[in-house]
């Protein structure tokens, strides 16, 4: 986790957060001042951003929308004030519209981005400064403290190349909180490939087949917001166990980018959030599954079915069916 402290202070009416990470001060200047970079940390799990306007001079304007998991938005503006490459920015941050207008009743706070050099790497040093006691409770109040620490913790996947950072090292499984449940897995292959291979019956009968003595009897995709799907295993032949599925509805759907649904087991009252993401570097294809639980104890019964390993049997086969099709 790169965020070594994150500071509130009422009587100055500041919030500052410290990170140290092992990359440039110059790479870590370019995440946060490439669109493209920013977008893959600039908000936390489940609510990744997407930058809309960018000009990057000072009086310049930046507009980024944050997309949460069930079709909430929430929109900000940067009003860049000073640019030093590759030491420091200065921006007025504003909770805005689709269109960078300032909302009414919310607070705009100065915030100031600092990179320096450490013996590691380098250090990036975020201060804002808010107006009044008020702003910066309500702020807080939002969310703003874990939010920030676990967009931040986003960041060392982006600092890297996605094949240094993931080849090799199977699927990983991250505990963000009680509730939440990071799966990451990359694949050898292009993001449009493994977006089919999730959505297009024919390709998933190919790798998400079960365990082994099973096999796949139905497999009904979802491709548009409001639609169900459902998948569905049987035991073969001396093969012992009870026949099950999932079964769930689409909340959001960005090919081939993004897509969240609800699931649950056929016949069973609990449901998961599942926010899937594909992110593609050098023709490989960065998995990630956000799960939400509706509680820990839910969280740690599943996990402790050995979820994890079936997962990268799966994604092994997945990978497998990808390389054949491209």
């Amino acid at each position: 986790m790169p965020v070594t402290d994150i500071t509130t202070d009422t009587e100055n009416l500041t919030m500052t957060v410290t990170a140290d990470f092992a990359a440039s001060v110059e790479r870590l200047w370019n995440a946060f001042t490439t669109p493209a970079q920013l977008e893959r940390f600039w908000g936390p799990p489940g609510w990744p951003a997407t930058f809309t306007a960018w000009d990057h001079t000072v009086g310049g304007r930046a507009i980024y929308t944050m997309h949460g998991p069930r079709g909430e938005t929430s929109t900000g503006s940067w009003e860049f004030l000073a640019i030093n490459e590759p030491r420091s920015f200065e921006v007025m941050d504003t909770f805005a519209d689709e269109h960078g207008n300032a909302l009414d009743g919310f607070p705009s706070m100065r915030m100031t981005f600092t990179f320096e050099r450490t013996a590691e790497g380098s250090r990036m040093v975020n201060t804002s400064y808010f107006t009044s006691t008020e702003a910066l409770e309500q702020v807080i109040a939002m969310g703003a403290v874990e939010g920030t620490r676990m967009a931040m913790a986003q960041l060392d996947a982006v600092l890297q190349d996605l094949r240094d950072y993931a080849q090799g090292k199977g699927t990983r499984v991250e505990l963000l909180d009680d509730t939440h449940v990071r799966i990451t897995r990359l694949v050898n292959g292009p993001r449009k490939l493994v977006w089919r291979a999730h959505h297009e019956p024919e390709l998933v009968r190919q790798w998400m087949i079960g365990p082994d003595g099973w096999e796949m009897t139905e497999c009904v995709a979802a491709t548009e917001v409001g639609a169900s799907f459902r998948n569905s295993w049987a035991p073969v032949g001396d093969t012992e166990g009870e026949p099950f599925g999932f079964e769930g509805e689409v909340l959001l759907f960005d090919a081939p980018r993004r897509a969240v649904t609800t699931e649950r087991m056929q016949g069973m009252p609990t449901e998961t959030l599942n926010d899937l993401n594909l992110y593609e570097e050098d023709g490989a294809t960065l998995i990630t599954v956000l799960i939400e639980y509706p509680d820990k104890e839910t969280r740690d019964m599943i996990l402790a079915t050995g979820m994890a390993d079936g997962m990268e049997a799966s994604y092994a086969r997945l990978e497998r069916t990808v390389l054949q099709h491209a």
